[in-house]
């Protein structure tokens, strides 16, 4: 299948996404512990309407189930998935035991989704992008770009002082607590430090399209993260 000029640009990111559907278990308030994908880059297409649409390029998979648990065994349901091949010598033995037991090559990434339907899963599955379909609303989580050390106005957003001359405060953070009482700096005051670097998710997000034939998915918007980055799919919590 043949894309449009505007989805193969140079700005199109190859991202080798670990995705998978997950059904969050709304009886007991879990969340699953997954977090990962590898970002590929963003273009822009026209929709059917014509419009201009910004959309994240994403490779997705095909992912492998490598462990699938159970209440019974395990206590919770679960599924464990590998993400790309990685060389047998890369990994210990119990690595290579757990994956000889699976019957399936070494993967480079393993997360697990907790969901009430683990059991429909087994062993050795593959999971592809045709899980999701177009209007799919999906979260995306990342760990974002590292910035390095950066100051409180670029950290933060705070007000700058006057740029003239004569001010001796330009692009200080302010005042950071007071000198008397409560003699202290509070938890939580807004300063520099590192910036990004975090896990981050953005919720909500819309599937343009899905080509099941070469695992691509066309997410709406931007996702989290650098190029080539791992990033997670899942459906919206707030869908």
């Amino acid at each position: 299948m043949r894309y449009p000029l505007k989805l193969v640009a140079s700005r199109m990111i190859t991202t080798l996404s670990v995705i998978i559907r997950c059904r969050l278990n709304r009886r007991n308030n879990q969340n699953e512990k997954s977090d990962f994908n590898n970002k590929v880059g963003m273009t822009q297409i026209f929709n059917e309407d014509g419009v201009l649409t910004p959309v994240t390029v994403l490779q997705a998979g095909p992912c492998v189930v490598t462990q699938v648990k159970t209440e019974e065994n395990d206590g919770y349901s679960a599924v464990q998935v590998g993400f790309a091949d990685k060389k047998e010598k890369g990994i210990n033995k119990p690595q290579k035991g757990h994956f000889d037991k699976a019957g399936v090559a070494p993967k480079r990434f393993v997360r697990e989704f907790r969901f009430e339907n683990a059991e429909e899963y087994t062993v050795g599955q593959e999971i592809k992008a045709d899980i999701f379909a177009a209007g799919d609303k999906i979260d995306a989580t990342a760990t974002s770009k590292g910035k390095g050390y950066a100051g409180g106005i670029k950290r933060h957003g705070l007000k700058s002082g006057p740029s003239a001359h004569g001010s001796k405060y330009h692009r200080h953070a302010g005042s950071n607590g007071m000198a008397s009482d409560p003699s202290k700096v509070f938890k939580g005051k807004k300063m520099p430090g590192q910036m990004g670097a975090e896990r981050v998710t953005i919720q909500n997000l819309e599937i343009v399209k899905v080509d099941a034939d070469q695992n691509i998915i066309l997410v709406k918007g931007a996702v989290p993260g650098p190029k080539k980055s791992l990033v997670m799919l899942k459906e919206s919590v707030k869908a």
